[in-house]
Protein backbone atom coordinates (compact mmCIF):
# COMPACT_ATOMS: atom_id res chain seq x y z
CA UNK A 1 0.00 0.00 0.00
CA UNK A 2 1.41 3.47 -0.95
CA UNK A 3 1.63 6.16 1.40
CA UNK A 4 1.66 10.07 1.05
CA UNK A 5 5.33 10.06 1.30
CA UNK A 6 5.85 7.30 -1.41
CA UNK A 7 5.28 9.42 -4.37
CA UNK A 8 2.03 8.83 -5.99
CA UNK A 9 2.17 10.74 -9.36
CA UNK A 10 -0.93 13.15 -9.13
CA UNK A 11 -1.86 11.65 -12.66
CA UNK A 12 -1.77 8.20 -11.43
CA UNK A 13 -3.81 9.30 -8.30
CA UNK A 14 -7.67 7.97 -8.55
CA UNK A 15 -10.79 10.69 -7.78
CA UNK A 16 -11.61 11.60 -4.64
CA UNK A 17 -9.39 10.38 -1.42
CA UNK A 18 -7.87 7.18 -0.77
CA UNK A 19 -8.75 5.42 2.18
CA UNK A 20 -6.45 4.51 4.82
CA UNK A 21 -7.35 1.18 6.70
CA UNK A 22 -4.11 -0.02 8.19
CA UNK A 23 -0.51 1.46 8.05
CA UNK A 24 1.80 1.11 5.15
CA UNK A 25 4.23 -1.65 7.18
CA UNK A 26 1.79 -3.09 8.59
CA UNK A 27 0.92 -3.05 12.28
CA UNK A 28 3.38 -2.37 14.69
CA UNK A 29 3.37 -4.27 17.83
CA UNK A 30 2.86 -2.32 20.96
CA UNK A 31 6.15 -2.23 22.92
CA UNK A 32 5.89 -3.11 26.94
CA UNK A 33 9.56 -4.42 27.56
CA UNK A 34 12.51 -2.47 28.24
CA UNK A 35 14.78 -4.21 25.74
CA UNK A 36 12.30 -3.77 23.00
CA UNK A 37 11.71 0.02 23.45
CA UNK A 38 15.68 0.30 23.84
CA UNK A 39 16.13 -1.73 20.64
CA UNK A 40 12.94 0.70 18.81
CA UNK A 41 14.56 3.92 20.13
CA UNK A 42 17.87 3.17 18.22
CA UNK A 43 15.85 2.92 15.55
CA UNK A 44 13.81 5.87 16.23
CA UNK A 45 17.63 7.99 17.06
CA UNK A 46 18.96 6.80 13.59
CA UNK A 47 16.14 8.04 11.42
CA UNK A 48 16.50 10.92 10.18
CA UNK A 49 14.01 14.95 10.10
CA UNK A 50 11.33 15.47 12.78
CA UNK A 51 9.38 12.76 14.50
CA UNK A 52 5.87 12.65 14.67
CA UNK A 53 4.31 12.41 17.91
CA UNK A 54 0.85 11.57 19.51
CA UNK A 55 -0.90 9.83 22.09
CA UNK A 56 -4.19 7.98 23.52
CA UNK A 57 -6.01 8.46 26.47
CA UNK A 58 -9.02 7.80 28.54
CA UNK A 59 -11.07 10.62 28.66
CA UNK A 60 -14.59 9.74 29.72
CA UNK A 61 -13.10 6.75 31.31
CA UNK A 62 -10.41 6.95 33.90
CA UNK A 63 -9.65 10.45 36.17
CA UNK A 64 -6.20 11.26 35.66
CA UNK A 65 -5.55 12.31 32.14
CA UNK A 66 -2.11 10.15 31.61
CA UNK A 67 -1.15 8.38 27.91
CA UNK A 68 -1.60 5.10 27.78
CA UNK A 69 -0.49 4.63 24.36
CA UNK A 70 2.54 6.79 22.86
CA UNK A 71 2.62 6.91 19.39
CA UNK A 72 5.57 7.65 16.68
CA UNK A 73 6.78 7.31 13.75
CA UNK A 74 10.15 8.81 11.78
CA UNK A 75 11.54 8.40 8.59
CA UNK A 76 13.92 5.80 8.29
CA UNK A 77 12.71 4.29 11.55
CA UNK A 78 8.86 3.37 10.78
CA UNK A 79 6.29 3.79 12.96
CA UNK A 80 6.53 2.65 16.81
CA UNK A 81 3.59 2.02 19.47
CA UNK A 82 4.90 2.74 23.25
CA UNK A 83 2.91 1.49 26.26
CA UNK A 84 3.64 3.42 29.11
CA UNK A 85 1.73 1.81 31.79
CA UNK A 86 3.22 -1.49 31.09
CA UNK A 87 6.68 0.37 31.11
CA UNK A 88 6.31 1.69 34.25
CA UNK A 89 7.59 4.85 33.82
CA UNK A 90 11.17 3.21 32.80
CA UNK A 91 10.84 5.43 29.67
CA UNK A 92 14.92 6.80 29.51
CA UNK A 93 16.00 5.42 25.95
CA UNK A 94 12.89 7.11 24.54
CA UNK A 95 13.69 10.33 26.13
CA UNK A 96 17.32 10.38 24.91
CA UNK A 97 15.51 9.65 21.53
CA UNK A 98 13.35 11.82 20.87
CA UNK A 99 13.76 15.28 23.68
CA UNK A 100 16.60 16.66 21.51
CA UNK A 101 14.48 16.66 18.30
CA UNK A 102 11.85 18.58 16.99
CA UNK A 103 8.40 16.82 16.91
CA UNK A 104 5.38 17.35 15.08
CA UNK A 105 2.05 17.29 16.63
CA UNK A 106 -1.92 18.03 15.88
CA UNK A 107 -3.49 20.03 18.74
CA UNK A 108 0.00 20.09 20.65
CA UNK A 109 -1.75 21.01 23.74
CA UNK A 110 -3.69 18.26 24.45
CA UNK A 111 -1.06 15.72 24.21
CA UNK A 112 2.37 18.25 26.03
CA UNK A 113 0.51 17.78 29.13
CA UNK A 114 0.45 14.33 29.48
CA UNK A 115 4.02 13.39 27.44
CA UNK A 116 5.26 16.14 30.15
CA UNK A 117 4.29 13.43 32.73
CA UNK A 118 6.15 10.79 31.36
CA UNK A 119 9.28 13.55 31.35
CA UNK A 120 8.60 14.07 27.29
CA UNK A 121 8.98 17.03 26.51
CA UNK A 122 10.51 18.42 22.68
CA UNK A 123 13.24 21.18 21.95
CA UNK A 124 11.02 22.39 18.85
CA UNK A 125 7.51 21.50 17.58
CA UNK A 126 5.40 21.77 14.69
CA UNK A 127 1.44 21.87 15.21
CA UNK A 128 -0.43 20.73 12.03
CA UNK A 129 -3.69 21.84 14.03
CA UNK A 130 -2.73 24.75 14.50
CA UNK A 131 -0.84 25.06 11.13
CA UNK A 132 -3.83 24.84 9.61
CA UNK A 133 -6.08 27.73 11.48
CA UNK A 134 -3.04 30.06 10.65
CA UNK A 135 -2.69 29.01 7.04
CA UNK A 136 -6.81 30.14 6.90
CA UNK A 137 -8.27 26.77 6.93
CA UNK A 138 -12.01 26.85 8.67
CA UNK A 139 -11.97 23.17 8.97
CA UNK A 140 -8.33 21.54 10.97
CA UNK A 141 -8.88 18.37 12.02
CA UNK A 142 -6.18 15.52 11.41
CA UNK A 143 -8.14 13.93 9.10
CA UNK A 144 -9.78 17.22 6.79
CA UNK A 145 -6.23 18.37 6.12
CA UNK A 146 -4.46 15.12 5.34
CA UNK A 147 -8.05 14.86 3.16
CA UNK A 148 -7.53 17.92 1.43
CA UNK A 149 -3.90 18.25 1.04
CA UNK A 150 -2.31 14.70 0.57
CA UNK A 151 -5.47 13.29 -0.71
CA UNK A 152 -5.88 10.03 2.11
CA UNK A 153 -8.55 9.98 4.00
CA UNK A 154 -7.95 8.49 7.59
CA UNK A 155 -10.17 5.49 9.12
CA UNK A 156 -11.57 7.24 12.37
CA UNK A 157 -13.78 5.74 14.97
CA UNK A 158 -11.42 5.27 18.10
CA UNK A 159 -10.73 8.61 19.47
CA UNK A 160 -13.27 7.96 22.32
CA UNK A 161 -12.29 4.54 22.99
CA UNK A 162 -11.05 3.55 26.15
CA UNK A 163 -7.19 3.54 25.76
CA UNK A 164 -6.55 2.04 29.33
CA UNK A 165 -8.34 -1.60 27.98
CA UNK A 166 -5.68 -4.58 27.56
CA UNK A 167 -4.75 -5.67 24.94
CA UNK A 168 -5.83 -3.12 22.94
CA UNK A 169 -8.10 -4.13 19.38
CA UNK A 170 -5.93 -4.65 16.19
CA UNK A 171 -7.92 -1.94 14.50
CA UNK A 172 -7.80 0.56 17.15
CA UNK A 173 -3.89 0.12 16.80
CA UNK A 174 -4.12 0.72 13.25
CA UNK A 175 -6.37 3.77 13.87
CA UNK A 176 -3.56 4.99 16.52
CA UNK A 177 -0.51 4.30 14.36
CA UNK A 178 -2.42 5.88 11.19
CA UNK A 179 -2.34 9.16 13.70
CA UNK A 180 1.17 9.94 12.99
CA UNK A 181 1.79 8.03 9.49
CA UNK A 182 0.99 11.53 7.34
CA UNK A 183 1.65 14.21 10.51
CA UNK A 184 5.54 15.01 8.74
CA UNK A 185 4.34 15.08 5.04
CA UNK A 186 1.58 17.10 6.12
CA UNK A 187 3.68 19.36 7.95
CA UNK A 188 5.81 19.60 4.96
CA UNK A 189 2.44 20.92 2.88
CA UNK A 190 1.28 23.61 5.90
CA UNK A 191 5.38 24.82 6.34
CA UNK A 192 5.51 25.30 2.30
CA UNK A 193 1.66 27.15 3.11
CA UNK A 194 2.56 29.44 5.37
CA UNK A 195 5.72 30.12 3.71
CA UNK A 196 4.03 31.56 0.64
CA UNK A 197 1.68 33.60 2.50
CA UNK A 198 4.51 34.73 4.61
CA UNK A 199 3.27 33.51 7.87
CA UNK A 200 5.26 30.74 8.88
CA UNK A 201 7.33 32.93 11.39
CA UNK A 202 4.21 33.58 13.09
CA UNK A 203 3.28 30.06 13.08
CA UNK A 204 6.88 29.34 14.37
CA UNK A 205 6.18 32.23 17.37
CA UNK A 206 2.65 30.49 18.04
CA UNK A 207 4.35 26.72 18.59
CA UNK A 208 6.94 27.78 20.77
CA UNK A 209 4.33 29.72 23.24
CA UNK A 210 2.42 26.22 22.76
CA UNK A 211 5.79 24.30 23.60
CA UNK A 212 6.56 26.53 26.80
CA UNK A 213 3.35 26.99 28.17
CA UNK A 214 2.56 26.82 31.87
CA UNK A 215 -0.08 24.28 33.40
CA UNK A 216 -3.29 25.63 33.36
CA UNK A 217 -4.17 27.22 37.36
CA UNK A 218 -6.87 24.93 39.07
CA UNK A 219 -10.07 26.99 38.98
CA UNK A 220 -11.25 28.32 42.42
CA UNK A 221 -14.34 26.54 42.52
CA UNK A 222 -14.35 23.64 39.93
CA UNK A 223 -17.73 22.47 41.37
CA UNK A 224 -19.47 25.26 39.95
CA UNK A 225 -18.71 23.91 35.98
CA UNK A 226 -21.90 21.14 36.97
CA UNK A 227 -23.74 20.69 33.96
CA UNK A 228 -27.29 21.99 34.71
CA UNK A 229 -26.10 24.19 37.52
CA UNK A 230 -27.87 26.67 36.54
CA UNK A 231 -31.15 25.67 37.41
CA UNK A 232 -30.15 25.67 41.27
CA UNK A 233 -31.31 28.68 42.41
CA UNK A 234 -30.19 28.92 46.12
CA UNK A 235 -27.43 29.35 48.04
CA UNK A 236 -28.28 26.47 50.39
CA UNK A 237 -28.74 24.26 46.80
CA UNK A 238 -25.22 25.68 45.66
CA UNK A 239 -23.96 23.90 48.99
CA UNK A 240 -25.60 20.95 48.43
CA UNK A 241 -24.33 20.79 44.71
CA UNK A 242 -20.71 21.72 46.22
CA UNK A 243 -21.03 18.95 48.82
CA UNK A 244 -21.96 15.77 45.82
CA UNK A 245 -19.20 17.10 43.54
CA UNK A 246 -16.62 16.98 45.76
CA UNK A 247 -17.67 13.63 47.35
CA UNK A 248 -17.85 12.38 43.59
CA UNK A 249 -14.37 13.95 43.08
CA UNK A 250 -12.81 12.09 45.65
CA UNK A 251 -14.22 9.03 45.04
CA UNK A 252 -13.52 9.12 41.14
CA UNK A 253 -9.92 10.22 42.83
CA UNK A 254 -9.55 7.06 44.86
CA UNK A 255 -10.99 4.62 41.77
CA UNK A 256 -9.48 6.34 38.86
CA UNK A 257 -12.63 6.93 36.98
CA UNK A 258 -13.77 9.69 35.23
CA UNK A 259 -16.39 11.74 37.64
CA UNK A 260 -19.34 11.34 35.06
CA UNK A 261 -18.99 7.65 35.48
CA UNK A 262 -19.16 7.92 39.06
CA UNK A 263 -22.00 9.87 39.24
CA UNK A 264 -23.65 12.29 36.39
CA UNK A 265 -23.67 15.65 36.80
CA UNK A 266 -27.43 15.52 35.65
CA UNK A 267 -27.81 13.12 38.59
CA UNK A 268 -26.65 15.87 41.16
CA UNK A 269 -28.99 18.48 39.95
CA UNK A 270 -31.72 16.16 40.43
CA UNK A 271 -30.91 15.29 43.80
CA UNK A 272 -30.32 18.67 44.68
CA UNK A 273 -33.63 19.72 43.23
CA UNK A 274 -35.67 16.92 44.69
CA UNK A 275 -34.63 17.69 48.10
CA UNK A 276 -34.80 13.97 49.16
CA UNK A 277 -35.88 13.64 52.66
CA UNK A 278 -34.63 10.19 53.32
CA UNK A 279 -31.98 7.79 51.22
CA UNK A 280 -35.33 6.07 49.89
CA UNK A 281 -36.29 9.04 48.08
CA UNK A 282 -32.78 9.51 46.82
CA UNK A 283 -33.05 6.33 45.25
CA UNK A 284 -36.17 6.99 44.11
CA UNK A 285 -34.70 9.16 41.62
CA UNK A 286 -33.16 8.68 38.48
CA UNK A 287 -29.38 6.97 38.51
CA UNK A 288 -29.70 6.22 42.15
CA UNK A 289 -31.23 3.66 42.31
CA UNK A 290 -29.06 1.65 39.76
CA UNK A 291 -27.50 -1.46 40.97
CA UNK A 292 -24.14 -0.01 41.36
CA UNK A 293 -25.69 3.49 42.80
CA UNK A 294 -27.36 1.95 45.13
CA UNK A 295 -24.29 0.53 46.91
CA UNK A 296 -23.31 4.45 47.70
CA UNK A 297 -26.76 5.99 48.10
CA UNK A 298 -26.43 6.44 51.70
CA UNK A 299 -23.26 8.17 51.24
CA UNK A 300 -24.60 10.56 48.96
CA UNK A 301 -27.46 11.14 51.40
CA UNK A 302 -25.07 12.11 54.25
CA UNK A 303 -23.78 15.00 51.84
CA UNK A 304 -27.17 16.22 50.76
CA UNK A 305 -28.01 16.05 54.61
CA UNK A 306 -24.63 17.72 55.99
CA UNK A 307 -25.28 20.42 53.56
CA UNK A 308 -28.19 21.36 55.01
CA UNK A 309 -26.95 21.67 58.12
CA UNK A 310 -24.06 24.43 56.90
CA UNK A 311 -24.87 27.69 58.57
CA UNK A 312 -25.40 30.84 56.68
CA UNK A 313 -21.95 32.02 56.70
CA UNK A 314 -20.58 28.65 54.97
CA UNK A 315 -23.23 28.75 52.33
CA UNK A 316 -21.35 29.49 48.58
CA UNK A 317 -22.22 33.03 46.97
CA UNK A 318 -24.50 32.68 44.39
CA UNK A 319 -23.32 34.66 42.22
CA UNK A 320 -19.48 33.00 40.76
CA UNK A 321 -16.30 34.75 41.54
CA UNK A 322 -14.35 36.12 38.57
CA UNK A 323 -11.44 38.15 38.86
CA UNK A 324 -12.29 38.83 35.27
CA UNK A 325 -14.82 41.41 33.51
CA UNK A 326 -18.21 40.35 33.12
CA UNK A 327 -20.03 38.43 30.14
CA UNK A 328 -19.92 40.93 27.00
CA UNK A 329 -24.08 40.84 26.83
CA UNK A 330 -24.13 42.86 29.95
CA UNK A 331 -21.41 45.24 29.38
CA UNK A 332 -23.85 47.43 27.50
CA UNK A 333 -26.10 48.08 30.88
CA UNK A 334 -22.78 48.11 33.08
CA UNK A 335 -20.08 50.24 31.54
CA UNK A 336 -21.42 51.59 28.01
CA UNK A 337 -18.36 52.94 27.25
CA UNK A 338 -16.81 49.71 27.76
CA UNK A 339 -19.15 48.30 25.21
CA UNK A 340 -18.37 50.24 22.66
CA UNK A 341 -14.66 50.20 23.32
CA UNK A 342 -15.23 46.11 22.91
CA UNK A 343 -17.73 46.70 19.49
CA UNK A 344 -14.79 49.19 18.20
CA UNK A 345 -12.14 46.02 18.95
CA UNK A 346 -14.00 43.68 17.69
CA UNK A 347 -14.51 45.68 14.76
CA UNK A 348 -11.40 46.90 14.19
CA UNK A 349 -9.89 42.20 14.59
CA UNK A 350 -12.21 40.77 12.85
CA UNK A 351 -10.63 43.24 9.81
CA UNK A 352 -7.41 42.26 10.41
CA UNK A 353 -8.16 38.76 10.61
CA UNK A 354 -10.26 38.99 7.11
CA UNK A 355 -7.16 40.28 5.66
CA UNK A 356 -4.69 38.10 6.66
CA UNK A 357 -7.36 34.96 6.54
CA UNK A 358 -6.95 34.46 10.33
CA UNK A 359 -9.59 33.46 12.41
CA UNK A 360 -9.96 36.37 14.98
CA UNK A 361 -9.24 34.05 18.14
CA UNK A 362 -6.03 32.91 16.74
CA UNK A 363 -5.13 36.75 16.17
CA UNK A 364 -5.89 38.12 19.84
CA UNK A 365 -7.09 35.61 22.82
CA UNK A 366 -10.63 36.56 23.40
CA UNK A 367 -9.89 36.84 26.91
CA UNK A 368 -7.05 38.94 26.58
CA UNK A 369 -9.30 41.16 24.35
CA UNK A 370 -11.81 41.85 26.83
CA UNK A 371 -10.15 42.71 29.36
CA UNK A 372 -7.84 45.34 28.43
CA UNK A 373 -11.11 46.47 26.78
CA UNK A 374 -12.85 46.74 30.67
CA UNK A 375 -9.86 48.14 32.31
CA UNK A 376 -7.69 49.59 29.37
CA UNK A 377 -4.42 51.28 30.60
CA UNK A 378 -4.04 55.17 31.50
CA UNK A 379 -1.45 55.07 27.90
CA UNK A 380 -4.57 54.14 25.26
CA UNK A 381 -1.29 55.00 22.61
CA UNK A 382 0.13 52.34 20.53
CA UNK A 383 2.99 51.83 22.57
CA UNK A 384 1.03 51.53 26.00
CA UNK A 385 -1.25 49.10 24.50
CA UNK A 386 1.99 46.80 23.51
CA UNK A 387 2.83 46.92 26.44
CA UNK A 388 -0.54 45.44 27.82
CA UNK A 389 -0.37 43.22 25.21
CA UNK A 390 2.98 41.87 25.81
CA UNK A 391 2.10 41.08 29.67
CA UNK A 392 -0.52 39.43 28.87
CA UNK A 393 1.02 36.97 26.50
CA UNK A 394 0.59 37.92 23.11
CA UNK A 395 3.07 36.89 20.54
CA UNK A 396 5.44 39.67 18.82
CA UNK A 397 3.44 38.91 15.25
CA UNK A 398 0.14 39.61 17.43
CA UNK A 399 1.36 42.56 18.76
CA UNK A 400 2.49 43.73 15.64
CA UNK A 401 -0.81 42.97 13.69
CA UNK A 402 -3.35 44.81 16.14
CA UNK A 403 -1.45 47.47 18.85
CA UNK A 404 -2.24 50.68 16.57
CA UNK A 405 -5.83 49.32 15.37
CA UNK A 406 -6.82 48.28 19.03
CA UNK A 407 -5.09 51.34 20.96
CA UNK A 408 -7.71 53.77 18.51
CA UNK A 409 -10.86 51.76 19.23
CA UNK A 410 -9.79 52.05 23.15
CA UNK A 411 -9.08 55.77 22.54
CA UNK A 412 -13.05 55.80 20.50
CA UNK A 413 -14.72 56.52 24.50
CA UNK A 414 -11.81 58.27 25.94
CA UNK A 415 -12.96 62.11 25.11
CA UNK A 416 -16.59 61.37 25.80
Amino acid sequence: METADQGVDDAERPVGPILLTEPADGTPPVIGDPAELTRACEKLAAGSGAIAVDTERASGYRYWPKAYLVQLRRDGAGSVLVDPIALAGQLEPLRRAINAEEWVLHAASQDLPCLAELDLRPVSLFDTELAGRLAGYERVGLGTLVERLLGYQLEKGHSAADWSKRPLPVDWLNYAALDVELLVPLREKLEAELAAQGKLDWARQEFEAVRNAPAPAPRAEPWRRTSGIHKVRTARGLAAVRALWEARDELARKRDRAPSRVLPDSAIVNAVLAEPKTVAELQALPVFGGRVQRRYSAQWFRHLEAARALPREALPNPAQPNDGPPPANRWADKDPDAAARLGAARAALTRIAGHHQLPVENLLLPDLLRRTCWRPPEDRSAEGVTEVLRAGGARPWQIELTASDLATALRSTAAK
